[in-house]
């Protein structure tokens, strides 16, 4: 009887490890569709946000917020807004309907309102930045054949735009939020002749330099994560198929 238990023990771990295998299996040959469609699932939440505040389910809007504030400052002139006349705003356009305050605490709290529209739980460097990296491995198939392999200097490379810009940034903010040098960007201005206009330099509205930078930074770097990681990651799933197809048919099983 205790024979007959073991066995029995024995063909259900068998059991149980070929089904692991299979579900390893079916996911180092479809990683590159679960990795989309869990992606795309990540960076379209916080798009959501403002949909939700539109038709007034404010609860399920609030979370997405609040997850979302935990990997990003959120704050409303750095961020696109729905619904409203505009999709970006200005600090003191901000500061006129919310509160006369440089403190970003406070500043980020603000979601929108019915005049201005929503604000998405994102700004606009990680929207870029998350967007790029779901476009590219959607495109993956298509043109990791026609790229030369990315290595990791140019990888390195390609993300000290983003560096750049985030820590001028931050450097900035810390000296004199809203007014520091990141803000005015009057050294582009002395640098560039005064060649553009003003709406240019100066904020962060469409068309100016640091909408620009966000944009630009942000791509290059997301279009580069994918190049880089993809073809390792591949790498390693295709050994795993080829390892549990040696395995399953040792066995005399099928996949």
């Amino acid at each position: 009887m205790e024979a007959n238990k073991t066995l029995e023990d024995l063909r259900r771990e068998k059991s149980a490890a070929a089904i692991a295998n299979r579900m390893v299996y079916w996911l180092s040959r479809n990683w590159l569709l679960v990795f989309c469609l869990a992606w795309g699932l990540l960076i379209g939440l916080p798009w959501l946000a403002p949909v939700f505040m539109k038709f007034g389910w404010t609860g399920a809007a609030k979370v997405i917020y609040f997850l979302y504030a935990f990997e990003c400052h959120q704050l409303p002139y750095r961020s696109y807004f729905l619904f409203g006349p505009k999709m970006t705003y200005s600090l003191a356009e901000i500061q006129a309907v919310w509160q006369p305050t440089n403190n970003p605490l406070i500043l980020r709290q603000f979601l929108g309102n019915e005049q201005m529209g929503w604000k998405v739980a994102w700004c606009e460097r990680t929207t870029w930045w998350y967007g790029s990296i779901w476009l590219t491995a959607l495109a993956y198939r298509f043109i990791y054949k026609r790229l030369p392999a990315l290595s990791l200097r140019a990888f390195l490379l390609s993300a000290l735009p983003m560096a750049l810009d985030g820590g001028t940034h931050f450097i900035s903010d810390i000296m004199d939020f809203g007014n520091g040098f990141r803000d005015n960007n009057a050294w582009l201005a002395t640098l560039t002749n005064h060649i553009f206009p003003s709406t240019f330099y100066a904020g962060d509205a469409f068309g100016s330099f640091n909408l620009w930078m966000r944009l630009i930074s942000g791509v290059l770097l997301g279009f580069t994560v994918v190049l880089f990681l993809f073809p390792q990651l591949e790498s390693a799933m295709n050994d795993v198929t080829q390892r549990i197809e040696l395995k399953f048919q040792k066995a005399g099983l099928s996949l």
